[in-house]
């Protein structure tokens, strides 16, 4: 694999400790040192172009060099680089985006916006509004939450504690009491049905029981991706969020939509939930937000939650104060970003292309799933696609990844031009909201050829 011919290979590893990866691994193998980036291409060093299936980390939504993005943060820069939200203060872009982001929400309802750093500050402020909230209310014996296996919130630790994925979990245990996961609505790995509609009635179940289970008094609040992501592109079946919605309404239970993957297009609806019909009371953004110029998250809750934090008292610090925040809570540079970004993503109907080049990208793989041995399970909705190996098409049995089948896979894609994620020998193709046909053909092809070298190896 390719590195920038300028950086010697010890000066790709020896400074950084990288995101989930063995230190000993990425000296062996230096990392592929990305230098510029147009549209749905990502460059390195020596000039080679490679289509970004991607989009850097879910998230370079309207694609990568956007003039209208880059001229939003100079002009930003040119007026003010920084001033924070603390001490009774703000900034005009921070307050234009809040007007924005409510407005793309009106169908859902949503009222307020808290902004943060990214993803998993986004979902831990949602934790810490949920608990504030139900105390807020005189009920301050709701604090637990439930979330699904396979499920990813974040990093930090009480975003960690919904996660449902034993991987990221295990080094930190114990994490935080009263941190709940139930089985996902997996067609392709679970234990009790083939059948979607019923899956999703038996998914919604387990969720009633386990609420039920810990009392429904003590319970704060349901969690998931519309679409969970990094668990492998698990898509429900379509009864399941509607049937979440009534069970949570049954039992007083919020429900927290985390749209950080999913918000903004990337599902082919502006958001995900929307895509099942369902309001939930918060959701959590980043990603697609401002499509990664500028690291960014937010929080949003709908007018039941906020009037929760609605106080007749001139005091700064009562109890009704959120007391929370980040230094760089509405960053203006990073706000400024996502009032150009969402204009983008309005203004090309990024969702509805999304849908149309996602549903082609679904059928061309579809089209060669039956010539290869290892390739079991297709799924996918928009431009968020999940393609699962597996070393026994026929009992599903997934290989051991010692093997490398995955990974070997991925070199043969790199080689050739394609940046897709290997996740446990899970394809996860989620590539800008800006996808033609043309790159998508690319995409399949460079996979199929990959995938059709590996197997005969």
């Amino acid at each position: 694999m390719s590195v920038a011919p300028h950086l010697a290979n010890d000066r790709l590893t020896r400074d950084i400790v990288y995101p989930f990866a063995n230190a000993n691994f990425m000296a062996r193998n230096p990392p592929l040192c990305i230098e510029g980036g147009e549209d749905v291409y990502v460059f390195d060093g020596r000039g080679k172009r490679y289509v970004d299936g991607q989009a850097g980390l879910w998230n370079v939504n309207v694609g990568h060099g956007r003039p209208e993005v880059k001229q939003a943060i100079v002009a930003q820069l040119d007026k003010l680089s920084f001033y924070s939200m603390f001490g009774n203060t703000t900034t005009a872009p921070s307050i234009e985006l809040a007007e924005l982001m409510c407005r793309l929400t009106a169908n859902e309802e949503m009222k307020r916006v808290f902004f943060s750093s990214g993803g998993s500050e986004a979902v831990e402020a949602a934790i810490k509004l949920v608990r504030q909230f139900w105390r807020l209310s005189g009920h301050p014996g709701r604090t637990k939450f439930i979330s699904l296996r396979l499920g990813y919130h974040g990093v930090t630790l009480g975003a960690l504690s919904l996660n449902g994925r034993t991987p990221y979990r295990e080094q930190y245990e114990p994490l935080l009491p009263g941190f709940f996961q139930i089985e996902p609505p997996y067609l392709y790995r679970n234990p009790f049905t083939s059948d979607p509609i019923e899956l999703g009635r038996i998914c919604a179940e387990l969720l009633e029981r386990e609420i039920v289970y810990q009392g429904p008094d003590s319970v704060a609040a349901f969690i998931a991706e519309p679409i969970q992501g990094a668990g492998g592109v698990i898509v429900p079946p379509p009864n399941f969020w509607p049937l979440v919605r009534e069970i949570c309404d049954r039992h007083g239970v919020l429900l927290i939509s985390d749209e950080v993957v999913t918000g903004f297009g990337r599902s082919g609806s502006m958001l995900g939930c929307r895509a099942f019909g369902v309001k939930p009371d918060i959701m959590t953004f980043a990603k697609g937000i401002n499509s990664g110029y500028v690291p960014l998250g937010a929080t949003m809750i709908n007018g039941r939650v906020a009037a929760a934090f609605e106080s007749d008292d001139d005091n700064e610090f009562t109890p009704r104060a959120f007391m929370h925040g980040n230094t760089y809570s509405g960053h203006p540079l990073a706000c400024a970003a996502a009032i150009a970004n969402l204009g983008i993503v309005e203004r090309e109907n990024l969702p509805a292309n999304a849908a149309a080049v996602g549903g082609y990208l679904l059928q061309r793989l579809n089209a060669i799933a039956p010539r290869h041995p290892n390739i079991g399970d297709i799924r996918g909705m928009g431009l968020m696609i999940g393609i699962e190996l597996v070393a026994n098409k026929a009992t599903r049995r997934p290989f051991d990844l010692s093997e490398r089948f995955g990974a070997r896979i991925w070199e043969r894609c790199v080689e050739n031009g394609v940046l897709i994620r290997n996740l446990a020998d899970t394809f996860i193709i989620s590539p800008p909201l800006t996808l033609k046909r043309e790159h998508a053909d690319a995409i399949v092809d460079v996979f199929d050829a990959a995938i059709s070298a590996v197997e005969r190896e």
